[in-house]
């Protein structure tokens, strides 16, 4: 049977201060990450021969085959549910800095810079209307490209993959910066972990 866990937080709530404040961490995590948890696997109930045998990564990059009367639902609390797994794991009390490697390489092609990609990713991520995400994701063609989302669309379900997202959604914020969006996204790339996004990248390459 489909069962989808909230992963484990991989630091307290607390490491990532004074960037991101231990309130906010511990509530977006045990009451925002776990309702769309639950409502997922609610979503799964009677859908089981669907679900079983496959990741929400899997789901989410074919969901014109999710059954009809649950796909909305699905794209909302599953998108939910892997925009933050994947939200704390590049994150870390260690980051900040830099890409290096084969990423740091193809960043420079791309954008020219690390700085003028931060700064692309920083603007699409403060210029969501509303909640959504800011991304860094690879495309099929394996180009780097920014981009942001609505709600909790996944660059999965148009076809792309990936490899750094930041939340603008105001839950992810609103304790310590209110409405200061734009100064939250800035604050947040000093705890990038960027080993986890080149291993993202790595991975992805190889698809």
């Amino acid at each position: 049977m489909a069962d989808f866990m909230l992963p484990p937080l991989p630091y307290s709530y607390n490491a990532l201060e004074p960037y991101l404040d231990a309130q906010t961490m511990e509530i977006h995590y045990t009451k925002h990450h776990q309702t769309y948890t639950n409502n997922l696997n609610a979503l799964v109930k009677g859908h089981e021969e669907f679900f079983d045998g496959k990741t929400i990564e899997e789901i989410l990059s074919d969901v014109e085959a999710i059954p009809a009367d649950i796909r909305q639902g699905v794209i909302n609390q599953g998108g939910g549910y892997a925009n933050h797994n994947m939200y704390w794991s590049v994150l870390s009390p260690n980051g900040g800095g830099e890409p290096f490697g084969k990423l740091a390489k193809h960043v420079k092609q791309t954008f020219g810079s690390c700085d003028k990609m931060k700064k692309l990713i920083s603007q699409a991520a403060i210029s969501q209307f509303g909640s959504g995400w800011g991304w860094l994701v690879l495309t099929e063609n394996k180009e780097l490209e920014v981009m942001n989302t609505l709600n909790q669309n996944s660059p999965l379900s148009i076809g792309k993959t990936p490899l750094l997202l930041i939340d603008v959604w105001e839950h992810a914020y609103y304790l310590k910066y209110q409405n200061r969006r734009a100064e939250f996204v800035e604050a947040i790339w000093n705890v990038i972990n960027w080993d986890e996004v080149e291993r993202r990248y790595e991975e992805a390459l190889k698809k």
